[in-house]
């Protein structure tokens, strides 16, 4: 072990800052080391497809702490510092420019890489959404013209939202049949289509792009579809989904598969070296596999185990915790609660057309939830989902 090297961690987001602060929390006194790769300072990612884009908030508005509590805590904060490579005998962080890191113990929270649209690489007018100058870039793009989205996710979604919002004329683009249905089923998918229909969004499920068109300059000018339509845009968001940050880990003893492969806990296959956030994958004693969660609550959660166990406290047992997480479209917050199976049987509980709350069930048991407008009547399935509860307790 490298004498006074400390805990380095290798990410400035949400679950980097969250695991600095859990460390003071827990009574760490040594040196906290933070890299980061972007130049910002640690900054809130939600943000960056709603009220940044729209412009109600800054990027100084989302950081996640000031320079006070880095200085406060003894946290080194190096951004613009991007890692390259672990020695894990040696227990060095490689840096792309400057002398390795050593460290003690090392957190891993490198976070997502956004997937780009391969056939277009290099035309202006084509946007990822994943950092602050993404989102920025993107709303200095509104006004040249309508907008297409590439993907019906959560981000393309919350980016179309956004994008009305502005009065950008927007189209959707999504080879499933709905909206959201990888991640929530179609027919949770269906009811989530009908606010973007509201307000005015040309929408175009079941078909996917088979070319990028461009105006001869550089400049993407629409898209080609599967079913030979053409559809003209000076704006393309793609939101296909994005990828563990973990090129920089080949070659080192640190176990990769989808993520980091972690322990119930956080640790992975190398001595000292934690992973934790959306490019870690934790084992799930529950379901007996290893999962990797791409959500705000996790990061936070996740930070608290880790924490605890580098400092060697009590170690308590990871209390059973309800996946959780939410999205804003529309002025309405779409929550869901539970290990969301999208192929499981859904059961609409109330619809107003508009707002809705519906449960997943599995052999008569309750596995999970979602909701839209519906929040109060959400959180009081929290309880009954964390049990497996029979559907039949759902109060009426």
């Amino acid at each position: 072990m490298t004498t006074g090297a400390g805990i380095v961690l290798v990410g400035a987001g949400l679950a980097g800052v969250r695991t600095a602060e859990q460390l003071r929390r827990a009574g760490h006194s040594g040196p906290i080391t933070m890299l980061g790769a972007e130049v910002h300072p640690p900054y809130d990612r939600p943000p960056l497809s709603k009220e940044v884009l729209r412009g109600d908030r800054t990027a100084a508005d989302v950081v996640l702490q000031d320079t006070a509590f880095f200085a406060d805590n003894q946290v080194e904060l190096r951004t613009g510092v991007r890692a390259i490579g672990v020695d894990t005998e040696k227990r060095l962080v490689s840096l792309e420019n400057g002398p390795a890191v050593p460290y003690e113990e090392l957190v891993i929270a490198t976070g997502l890489v956004p997937r780009q649209l391969p056939a277009a690489a290099g035309l202006a007018g084509l946007h990822v959404l994943r950092t602050v100058d993404h989102s920025l870039r993107i709303r200095e793009s509104v006004g040249s013209g309508p907008a297409l989205i590439v993907g019906a996710g959560f981000i393309g979604c919350e980016v179309a939202a956004s994008l009305r919002a502005l009065s950008v004329p927007v189209t959707i683009v999504d080879p499933l049949p709905a909206p959201l249905a990888g991640a929530v089923g179609e027919t949770i998918g269906r009811l989530v289509a009908r606010l973007h229909v509201e307000a005015g969004v040309d929408l175009r499920c079941g078909v996917g792009v088979a070319e990028i068109l461009d105006d001869g300059a550089g400049r993407v000018s629409g898209v080609k579809l599967s079913d030979g339509t053409e559809i003209a845009a000076h704006l393309i968001v793609s939101g296909i989904g994005s990828r563990p940050a973990v090129e920089w880990l080949a070659g080192s003893a640190i176990e990769v598969a989808n993520g980091i492969t972690c322990d119930e806990r956080g640790r992975t296959s190398a001595d000292g070296v934690w992973a934790l956030g959306d490019v870690a994958a934790w084992f799930r004693p529950a379901l007996g596999k290893h999962v990797r969660v791409e959500h705000w609550t996790n990061a936070g959660e996740q930070a608290s185990v880790v924490a605890s166990d580098i400092v060697g406290g009590d170690q308590p047992t990871r209390p059973p915790v309800v996946p959780y997480f939410w999205s804003d479209q529309y002025g309405l917050k779409i929550q869901a609660l539970g290990d969301i199976d999208p192929s499981e049987e859904v059961r609409v509980l109330t619809d107003d057309g508009r707002r809705f709350l519906a449960v997943y069930v599995n052999d008569g048991r309750i596995t999970g939830a979602v909701g839209c407008g519906r929040a109060g009547q959400l959180m009081k399935l929290r309880p009954l989902i964390a049990r497996q509860a029979a559907l039949s307790e759902i109060p009426q």
